[in-house]
């Protein structure tokens, strides 16, 4: 049932496929180009787009999160989607909202049209906690500092909306590339070799999903330290809980979505405990950027260049096995100092900055 926001402006629930494996219908396909020229519109950038195909499954509820997704129709043009994804960890009780306009229909009232019935649908499942991750191009606004003493955005058009709709900032994120060049590894090399000095104890693994047997559990153990180990500030994001069965979840979606994914872990020898890990993904498209998603160093291992070690080691071998993708985006917590410190020392370079937000709803 559509929803009335202004005049010309409706909201739509997004109906996906019955069968798990069915092709994109039509308008999930128009959902999935919008969603990338509304980002496209909001950061002037294209490392996040994504095919239908790859869409769909991520679209999907599964017992980790529960998903709803909308998207507004202006006159007779899809403009703009959003999604409540509500996280089933620590009760259900937060959940990530997005609104994704077109820049030629903001200012019009419907992102404030639009908002309301995301937080009733958030209020209704028992949720207590909105969270959002805003791109914030360079501009001549105002700052915004961040509260945790580190990083700053624009008060633009973007941050003026969610201060208005109750939202506070609580962190800002730093968006690194690193673009390969012969120099760039060369410099890889050298850190690797030096890291791999002050790592006596730990050898490096490597695999592609699916995740071996074997790890399954320390990987799974690690997962689970990176919910609550990376800095978030006053978020509140809920602790993970991670299993086998969550594991081959996490799997299965990005085999799913076409996707490759390289692990690289850090392996204490004389435990054989699993203690650090980087990971690498990329598109069905290998000309495309690159993504560095996790890395985490369990803090009973600390100490070691561990983050170095797996870092080096997995970019190494990612250009090895991806070589025409242009180069590696990586998001970073600016008061998490050490893994930016990794990524400025083997030459990832600021390229754009985020706002994480948060809106308490009781």
């Amino acid at each position: 049932m559509s929803i009335r926001l202004t005049d010309t402006a409706t909201l739509h629930p997004l109906v996906l496929p019955a069968r798990a494996d069915a092709a994109p219908t039509p308008t999930i396909r128009t959902y999935a180009d919008v969603r990338n020229q509304s980002i496209r519109d909001a950061t002037g950038r294209a490392e996040d787009d994504m095919t239908a195909e790859s869409l769909l499954p991520t679209l999907r509820s599964n017992p980790e999160t529960t998903r709803h997704q909308w998207y507004i129709i202006d006159g007779q043009k899809m403009v703009g989607v959003a999604t409540l994804n509500i996280m089933a960890d620590a009760g259900g009780r937060t959940a990530i909202a997005v609104i994704s306009l077109r820049s030629r229909v903001w200012r019009q009232g419907i992102g404030s049209a639009t908002l309301p019935h995301l937080e009733q649908a958030a209020r209704d499942a028992g949720v207590e906690r909105l969270l959002a991750w805003v791109a914030h191009p360079a501009s001549d606004e105002p700052a915004l500092p961040s509260p945790t003493g580190v990083g700053e955005i624009p008060r633009d058009h973007h941050a003026r909306f969610l201060l208005r709709h109750g939202f506070t900032l609580e962190q800002v994120e730093r968006a690194s590339v690193l673009t390969w060049s012969d120099a760039v590894v060369r410099d890889l090399r050298a850190a690797r070799i030096a890291a791999e000095q002050r790592a006596a104890g730990y050898r490096v693994l490597q695999w592609t999903l699916p995740t071996p047997t074997e790890h399954v559990a320390g990987y799974a153990w690690m997962k689970e330290h990176m919910s609550t180990d990376a800095p978030d500030a006053e978020l509140g994001m809920p602790a993970e809980k991670w299993d086998a069965d969550r594991i081959a979840r996490h799997d299965e979606r990005f085999r799913q979505r076409g996707m490759s994914v390289l692990v690289t872990a850090a392996e204490h020898i004389d435990s054989g405990e699993l203690c650090a890990y980087n990971e690498l993904i990329i598109s069905t498209d290998p000309t495309t950027i690159s993504h560095q998603q996790d890395t985490l160093v369990l803090a009973s291992h600390r100490g070691h260049r561990l983050g170095m070690l797996v870092k080096t080691a997995g970019l190494l071998s990612w250009h090895e096995q991806h070589p025409h993708s242009p180069g590696v985006i990586t998001y970073n917590a600016e008061e998490n100092r050490p893994m930016l410190d990794i990524n400025e020392a083997i030459g990832f370079e600021a390229v754009a900055y985020e706002g994480a937000w948060k809106k308490e709803l009781r």
